[in-house]
């Protein structure tokens, strides 16, 4: 692995532990952490206080700036969280965490599979 690759796995699993700890802080009990299915990978699955599953993308970027989740990589999230959701009858959601220098921003809801029809 070349030393650019090293260092955006490094800032993406930093940018995940910050994610996670203010999950935490929120009250959200982390049930899973880098989550791998047949179809793809989570970054984490988080149940909030109110019973709600939450799969959540986190985009971590060295500086600030748009931390977009594109249609397809939404299509492949729903399709992991299906998986792991198999016979665990929960309410669900889709949440992005984006993190960025002196900045997290929890995105709630971010996309619901409906507005992925056709992907």
């Amino acid at each position: 692995m070349d030393r650019k690759r090293k260092e955006a796995e490094r800032r993406g699993r930093l940018g995940e532990d910050f994610a996670a700890l203010l999950l935490l802080l929120k009250g959200y009990r982390i049930l899973g952490r880098r989550v791998k299915t047949a179809a793809g990978e989570i970054d984490l699955i988080a149940k909030s206080l109110t019973g709600v599953v939450c799969c959540v993308e986190v985009k971590t970027r060295p500086a600030e700036g748009l931390a977009e989740v594109r249609s397809r990589q939404r299509a492949r999230i729903v399709r992991a969280a299906n998986l792991f959701m198999a016979g665990r009858p929960a309410p669900l959601r889709f949440d992005v965490i984006t993190v960025a220098p002196w900045r997290l921003s929890h995105h709630r809801d971010a996309w619901r599979p409906d507005d992925l029809k056709g992907l």
